[in-house]
C-alpha cells in the first residue's frame, strides 16, 4: 500500500497595505484624534469670533481727548468700550495654547501611542501577526505628524490673520515668547518636536507613566532653553549714541549699557528690530526640526537593535 502524504504549507503572514495600516492607527487612537478635532474646531470658531472683534477693539485703545476734539474721541467715550479686553485676552490665550502644544503631544506620544503599546504587548502581538516592527513605527509616526502639520499651521495662519494689523496695545509685541512662537513656523515644529521626543522615551522606557514623564520634561526643557537663548539665534543690532537713545517700542531688547567717558554719558543698545522676526522663526524652526529628526532616527536605530 501506498501512503498519502499531504504537505502544508505554512501559512502566510497576513500583511496590512499601508493605508490599512494608517487606518488601524486612527482607529486605535480615535479618542484622541476625537479630542483633537473638537479643541481646533473650537480654537478655529473662536479665532473667527475674535476677528470679527478686532475693529471694535482697536476703538478702544485709540487716542482721545477730554474734551473731544474734531480729530479725537472723548476720553470717557474710549474708556466705556471694553471688547478691547475680551479680545487681548481671547488672542492672549489662544496664543498660549498654540505655543504650549507641544506638551499635550509629547505626553500623549510617549503614554498612549507607544509607551502604553509596548507595555501590554499590543505592539509586540502585532509585530508576530502583521506589522514589520519599524512599518508599524513609521506609520505611528506619519499619521499623527501629518494631522499635527495640517492643524497647528491652519491654527496659526488663523491666529495670524485675527491679530491683524498686530497692535501692539491688543496682541502684545511681536518678540513675547508666546506671541512669537504662536505666530510662525516654529509652533508647527515645536509640535513635531514633542511627537518625536515622546516616541522616543515611549520606546525607551517602553511603559506609559514613566515615558509620559520623560517625553514633558525633555520637551520641557527644550522650550525653555530655545526661549531663553532665543535673542541668541540671530545677531543682533547695536547701536551707540552720545546721550540719551530711545529704542522704538518694536526693539527687542537685549542689551543696554550707559557708560560716561570723559564727563559724557555714552549708552550703547543691542536689539533686534522687527524685521528679525523671520530669520529668528527660520533659524528656531530649523533647530526643533533637527532635534525631531535626530529622536525620530534614534526611534528607529533603537527599534532595530532590540529586534531579534
Amino acid at each position: 500500500m501506498t501512503a498519502l502524504t499531504a504537505t502544508t504549507t505554512p501559512a502566510a503572514r497576513p500583511a496590512l497595505h499601508r493605508g490599512g495600516l494608517l487606518r488601524a492607527v486612527l482607529r486605535t487612537h480615535r479618542t484622541a484624534l476625537l479630542l483633537s478635532l473638537l479643541a481646533l474646531a473650537a480654537a478655529t470658531a473662536a479665532l473667527i469670533w475674535l476677528h470679527s472683534l478686532e475693529n471694535e477693539a482697536r476703538a478702544g485703545v485709540s487716542a482721545c481727548a477730554t474734551p473731544p476734539t474734531d480729530g479725537l474721541p472723548s476720553c470717557a467715550a474710549v474708556e466705556a468700550i471694553t471688547v478691547d479686553g475680551t479680545y487681548a485676552n481671547g488672542i492672549a490665550v489662544l496664543g498660549t495654547a498654540l505655543s504650549w502644544v507641544m506638551f499635550p503631544v509629547a505626553a500623549w506620544a510617549g503614554g498612549a501611542l507607544v509607551g502604553r503599546e509596548l507595555e501590554s504587548g499590543t505592539a509586540q502581538l502585532a509585530w508576530t501577526q502583521s506589522v514589520r516592527p519599524l512599518r508599524w513605527l513609521a506609520a505611528k509616526l506619519a499619521a499623527p505628524a501629518a494631522l499635527l502639520t495640517a492643524g497647528t499651521g491652519a491654527l496659526v495662519l488663523l491666529n495670524v490673520w485675527a491679530r491683524g494689523d498686530g497692535d501692539p496695545d491688543l496682541v502684545g509685541d511681536w518678540y513675547y515668547p508666546d506671541a512669537f512662537v504662536s505666530t510662525g513656523p516654529v509652533a508647527v515644529a515645536y509640535a513635531l518636536a514633542g511627537l518625536a521626543l515622546g516616541a522616543l522615551a515611549g520606546l525607551v522606557w517602553r511603559r506609559a507613566l514613566p515615558a509620559t514623564g520623560v517625553a514633558l520634561a525633555a520637551s520641557l526643557l527644550l522650550h525653555s532653553l530655545l526661549e531663553r537663548y532665543r535673542e541668541n539665534l540671530w545677531p543682533a543690532v547695536t547701536r551707540t549714541e552720545v546721550g540719551s537713545l530711545e529704542l522704538p517700542r518694536s526693539a527687542f531688547q537685549v542689551a543696554w549699557a550707559d557708560t560716561p567717558r570723559h564727563g559724557v554719558l555714552v549708552t550703547r543698545a543691542t536689539f533686534h528690530p522687527e524685521s528679525h522676526f523671520w530669520p529668528l522663526q527660520y533659524v528656531e524652526t530649523g533647530l526643533l526640526l533637527a532635534v525631531a529628526g535626530t529622536a525620530t532616527a534614534a526611534a528607529f536605530l533603537l527599534l532595530a537593535r532590540r529586534l531579534p
